[in-house]
């Protein structure tokens, strides 16, 4: 079966120019991971060229083999205990005054990586003071004590992605639950911080069924909401079902505003971190 071909709205910008060039160049330097890089983000070069990335913690080897994502599964690595401070200096080297932490899922280590979360937060804050810190954190299995640990640090948003709707959750996410995602978020809003998640489309689902899935996170007090269009990173993965148009993630934004989100990124090559620097915003009641 041949893979469905992409449509033009779907064309990416080759990486390039000095901006590129240099996170590039730090990112390598200190070893560190991302997630533009390890996910085939289409916005690396848009982002690396803006002189943002998005780091991602605790190796680049995931406990998980989620059906739609590129990053590496397997039995990870200790976690590299000079990491936070790693992550620190390159946030203060490239002068970010927004930056975006995430990491692989492990599971195998007692608290899921709490601590090392913490201790991340902790270090960016400590070097720099002025960067606004978002943090996208795996669900932890939904344990509070082990999300509490992380939203201890302040961070100015936690966001927890849903990934997709209820009915396709079984088929795309290997181990994460539909209902224990939507726990996730509302513990993060219980704590006081902004929360924020995100979404695939083109996998099969409805469109009466984004709208649930949009009703269920306002359900759990979540504030900001990215919706993308899902690529296949390789012949392995989930094939794409459908290429949603432009005009229909417009109309998708549009209902996610009608249902109070702040915040609403919704087009073809929207990821959970893109501009993610705009959606800093105040804490309101829901």
């Amino acid at each position: 079966m041949e893979r469905r071909q992409k449509p033009d709205w779907l064309k990416i910008k080759l990486p390039t120019g000095t901006n590129y060039r240099q996170v590039k160049q730090i990112v390598e330097g200190n070893r560190l991971h991302t997630i533009c890089s390890s996910g085939k983000c289409p916005n690396m070069g848009e982002c690396w060229g803006a002189g943002t990335a998005t780091f991602m913690i605790l190796g680049d080897i995931c406990t998980r083999s989620c059906k739609f994502c590129a990053t590496l599964s397997g039995k990870p690595l200790m976690p590299d205990e000079d990491e936070p401070a790693k992550v620190a200096g390159s946030i203060r080297l490239m002068g970010l005054k927004h930056v975006v932490i995430t990491s692989v899922d492990r599971d195998d280590l007692p608290d899921g990586g709490a601590e090392h979360w913490a201790k991340t937060i902790r270090e960016i804050k400590t070097v720099n003071p002025s960067t606004t810190v978002e943090v996208l954190i795996p669900d932890f299995d939904g344990k509070a004590e082990l999300i509490a640990i992380v939203a201890s640090e302040k961070p100015d948003i936690i966001s927890h992605n849903l990934e997709t709707v209820e009915r396709l959750t079984p088929l795309v996410r290997s181990r994460a639950k539909y209902r224990t995602s939507l726990k996730v978020i509302g513990q993060i809003g219980a704590q006081g911080i902004v929360s924020k998640s995100g979404i695939m489309v083109g996998l099969g689902e409805t469109f009466e069924e984004i709208l649930q899935c949009m009703d269920d996170l306002r359900m759990v007090g979540c504030e900001i909401l990215t919706i993308g269009q899902y690529l296949q990173p390789t012949k392995k993965h989930l094939e794409v079902v459908e290429y949603l148009h432009p005009d229909k993630f417009a109309e998708l934004k549009k209902e996610g505003l009608a249902r109070g989100f702040s915040v609403v990124e919704s087009a073809p090559l929207v990821r959970s971190s893109y501009h993610a620097e705009k959606h800093l915003i105040s804490k309101k009641p829901i």
